[in-house]
Protein backbone atom coordinates (compact mmCIF):
# COMPACT_ATOMS: atom_id res chain seq x y z
CA UNK A 1 0.00 0.00 0.00
CA UNK A 2 0.93 3.25 -0.67
CA UNK A 3 1.73 5.83 1.80
CA UNK A 4 1.89 9.82 1.28
CA UNK A 5 2.87 12.15 4.01
CA UNK A 6 0.52 15.32 4.31
CA UNK A 7 3.13 18.19 3.28
CA UNK A 8 2.77 21.21 5.42
CA UNK A 9 0.80 24.37 4.42
CA UNK A 10 3.16 27.04 2.58
CA UNK A 11 3.65 30.23 3.92
CA UNK A 12 2.46 32.29 1.25
CA UNK A 13 3.21 35.58 3.01
CA UNK A 14 6.60 37.76 4.56
CA UNK A 15 4.35 38.16 7.91
CA UNK A 16 3.35 34.52 8.02
CA UNK A 17 6.93 33.75 7.33
CA UNK A 18 8.02 35.86 10.33
CA UNK A 19 4.60 34.68 12.52
CA UNK A 20 6.04 31.09 12.04
CA UNK A 21 9.23 31.97 12.92
CA UNK A 22 8.28 33.98 15.84
CA UNK A 23 5.86 31.02 16.96
CA UNK A 24 8.64 28.47 16.27
CA UNK A 25 10.54 29.70 18.62
CA UNK A 26 8.57 30.64 21.44
CA UNK A 27 8.67 34.11 21.40
CA UNK A 28 5.14 34.54 20.27
CA UNK A 29 2.07 32.25 21.77
CA UNK A 30 -1.66 32.14 20.68
CA UNK A 31 -4.32 33.16 23.33
CA UNK A 32 -6.11 29.60 24.02
CA UNK A 33 -9.29 30.75 23.82
CA UNK A 34 -9.98 33.23 20.88
CA UNK A 35 -6.57 32.25 18.99
CA UNK A 36 -4.94 36.05 18.96
CA UNK A 37 -1.02 35.86 18.96
CA UNK A 38 0.62 37.36 22.47
CA UNK A 39 3.83 38.44 22.76
CA UNK A 40 5.59 36.25 25.54
CA UNK A 41 7.74 39.11 26.35
CA UNK A 42 11.07 36.58 26.05
CA UNK A 43 14.15 37.79 25.49
CA UNK A 44 16.01 35.30 24.86
CA UNK A 45 13.01 34.06 22.60
CA UNK A 46 13.38 37.08 20.48
CA UNK A 47 16.89 37.23 20.08
CA UNK A 48 16.30 33.49 19.02
CA UNK A 49 13.95 34.58 16.35
CA UNK A 50 15.86 36.98 15.24
CA UNK A 51 19.12 34.68 14.94
CA UNK A 52 16.43 32.74 12.67
CA UNK A 53 15.90 35.40 10.19
CA UNK A 54 19.18 36.65 10.06
CA UNK A 55 20.60 32.51 9.37
CA UNK A 56 17.55 31.57 6.96
CA UNK A 57 16.30 34.35 5.73
CA UNK A 58 13.42 33.77 2.71
CA UNK A 59 14.83 33.62 -0.51
CA UNK A 60 13.43 36.92 -1.50
CA UNK A 61 14.81 38.94 1.14
CA UNK A 62 18.39 39.65 2.54
CA UNK A 63 19.25 39.12 6.15
CA UNK A 64 18.55 42.79 7.44
CA UNK A 65 15.54 42.75 5.83
CA UNK A 66 13.97 39.44 7.04
CA UNK A 67 15.18 40.83 10.68
CA UNK A 68 13.59 43.84 9.76
CA UNK A 69 9.81 41.86 9.29
CA UNK A 70 10.45 39.68 12.19
CA UNK A 71 10.35 43.44 14.17
CA UNK A 72 7.68 44.69 12.61
CA UNK A 73 5.69 41.69 13.54
CA UNK A 74 6.98 41.31 16.92
CA UNK A 75 6.32 45.21 17.66
CA UNK A 76 2.79 44.77 16.29
CA UNK A 77 2.05 41.92 18.80
CA UNK A 78 0.87 42.76 22.22
CA UNK A 79 0.92 40.98 25.60
CA UNK A 80 -2.71 41.04 25.63
CA UNK A 81 -5.56 39.17 23.87
CA UNK A 82 -8.01 41.97 22.76
CA UNK A 83 -10.83 39.79 23.20
CA UNK A 84 -9.46 38.83 26.39
CA UNK A 85 -9.72 42.15 27.65
CA UNK A 86 -13.49 43.08 26.22
CA UNK A 87 -14.65 39.81 28.45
Amino acid sequence: MLMTKERPQAIRTLRGWAISVLQETGAIRECEEHGWAKDRADPHAREDALDVARQDPPPELSPDEAVAEVRDVLDSIGDTCPECIAD
